[in-house]
């Protein structure tokens, strides 16, 4: 149960993370309704992980799904989706490993 409520969590990174672009500067106000719930959402969800998942890991998956590698996984893929930002093989490359690393330390737990 721990695994599906840190994988919300990281899904709720990603809305926020997109949200902030709709947002215009927090100008607008349901994006910025959207954004700020789905950021304290993604926190309160990612504490409930904590209570059975070693935070070590559970932060690790957290940011890779959601806030920092979520820059190379969910709003990286979202960003080529939404925004025409590069899909260059580096950069898809990068993403893969970052998701082999989630998958790695998933195993390992």
């Amino acid at each position: 149960m721990a695994w599906s409520i840190l994988f919300v969590a990281g899904l709720l990174e990603i809305t926020w993370a997109i949200g902030l672009k709709y947002t215009e500067g927090f100008t607008r106000l349901v994006p910025s309704l959207v954004t700020l719930g789905a950021m304290a959402g993604s926190v309160i969800l990612l504490g409930l992980a904590l209570k059975s998942l070693p935070v070590g890991t559970a932060y690790a998956v957290w940011t890779g799904i959601g806030a920092v590698g979520i820059g190379a996984v969910g709003t990286a893929t979202l960003g080529i989706i939404l925004f025409g930002e590069p899909a260059t093989a580096l950069r898809l490359a990068s993403i893969g490993l970052i998701v082999a690393g989630i998958v790695g330390l998933k195993l390992v737990t």
